[in-house]
């Protein structure tokens, strides 16, 4: 039986593509570990894939949140979290090391966890990209200062790596795409999000979404209560995002009113902290952690921070959106809904305000039938790319075709 290794680190919503991934070759007939934080161990095992501890044993979205609440500003903030995030994937690479020994091939994070302890095993790698606009474009024309500026980029980027090659004795690389598998990159979103890039070369290939069924999730009596009393809710769906210390509870309080305002019932997840003593009113239910796959199909809509899970969970499932993007490629993801015809034009959380978020509520609601049925239409179509049975196929062809 070949044995694959996975190394991810992060959220919920950054570690569940790897668990699929790892479920669906677990399925194919290979020995899958996956290596991540010790508090994921349930959630892995009960996939029923093998689990290795990577780094410590923290809740990686509460501590990033916690840097986000401290901070003055978003460049602030995106600065600090990475360098939290490269000290926790440093400290961890003697575990991934000792994890990859008696592994046949290596499937490397968008984090690049694994990267170099492969490389210094000599083991084969395939790498998965979420965001693809950290993809080269080597076919790309640029003038000299276009060049400049890439290759300031790349050497920023990868200094942090080469902290931990310099431990295995490995040269240093100029860009991140040094250290990518020079046979297979996945990029597992769906193409009616994102079309290939004429500039990438031949290893990128979009395979689509990956996903699992909760088919045999019966969620609690309160909940089923709730969703039977009245129209569909809205789900209050805002992950790490909901976890921002000292800004958490105003937050709650403006989605609760704007809500209120709309007239709509909702299903709130996160805000954990702030709904501790918190009334809500009986228009509004707490449901703590649900699957995606199973919330998101009860709901009249989805209010989300637009990550990269939650993004694909309301489009896989059908569930329009009220994207509320807060960094990074969220306002991407956000846009892209909008464009799509399944989500209201975004509202940026550094402009939230209760009126804005009161219009957009309006706004599905006003547009319900329309944006359900294409959010129905788009679901049953990025369904049909079957995203896991063509990554578990590439995957085995360089297996067998090294």
């Amino acid at each position: 039986m070949r044995q694959i290794a996975i190394f991810t680190m992060g959220t919920r919503g950054d570690v569940q593509p790897y668990l699929e991934l790892g479920r669906a070759l677990t399925e194919a007939g290979m020995g899958v570990t996956l290596g991540t934080h010790p508090c994921w161990e349930g959630l892995v095992r009960a996939a029923g894939i093998g689990f290795a501890p990577i780094g410590p044993d923290i809740d990686i979205q509460q501590e990033a949140a916690a840097i986000r609440g401290r901070s003055k500003s978003p460049m602030t903030s995106m600065l600090k979290t990475m360098n939290f995030v490269f000290q926790i994937i440093k400290n961890a690479s003697g575990d991934i090391y000792a994890s990859c020994r008696d592994k046949d091939l290596i499937v490397v994070s968008h984090s690049q966890m694994g990267a170099t302890e492969a490389e210094a095993l000599g083991l084969p790698t395939v790498n998965v990209t979420l965001q693809t606009e950290m993809i080269a474009q080597p076919g790309r024309p640029r003038g000299p200062g276009g060049r400049a500026i890439d290759a300031l980029i790349g050497r920023q980027m990868a200094r942090p790596y080469n902290k931990i090659r310099k431990l295995y004795g490995l040269w240093w690389v100029s860009s991140m795409d040094e250290v990518m598998s020079p046979r297979l990159n996945l990029i597992p979103i769906s193409r009616y999000v994102v079309q290939a890039n004429p500039y990438w070369d031949g290893r990128n290939q979009i395979v689509g979404y990956w996903y699992h069924e909760d088919e045999g999730y019966q969620p609690p009596e309160a909940l089923r209560a709730f969703l039977e009393a009245g129209e569909p809710p809205a789900i209050l769906a805002l992950g790490a995002m909901a976890f921002e210390s000292r800004q958490e509870r105003e937050k709650l309080d403006l989605f609760v009113r704007a809500l209120q305002n709309a007239g709509m019932r909702a299903v709130i997840q996160g805000f954990n902290k702030s709904l501790e003593g918190y009334e809500l009113p009986g228009t509004m239910l707490s449901c703590g952690a649900v699957p995606h796959s199973w919330l998101f199909r009860q709901g009249g809509c989805v209010i989300h921070h637009c990550g990269f899970g939650t993004s694909a969970a309301a489009m896989l499932y059908g569930a329009p959106s009220v994207p509320v993007p807060h960094v990074l490629d969220q306002f991407a993801f956000a846009q892209r809904l909008y464009e799509l015809g399944v989500g209201v034009e975004p509202v940026r959380a550094d402009a939230l305000s209760e009126q804005r978020l009161t219009r957009a509520l309006e706004q599905v609601k006003d547009q319900r039938e329309a944006l359900a049925g294409r959010a129905a239409a788009l679901s049953r179509k990025m369904r049909a790319e079957n995203g896991l049975e063509k990554a578990v196929a590439l995957i085995q062809d360089v297996l067998e075709n090294p």
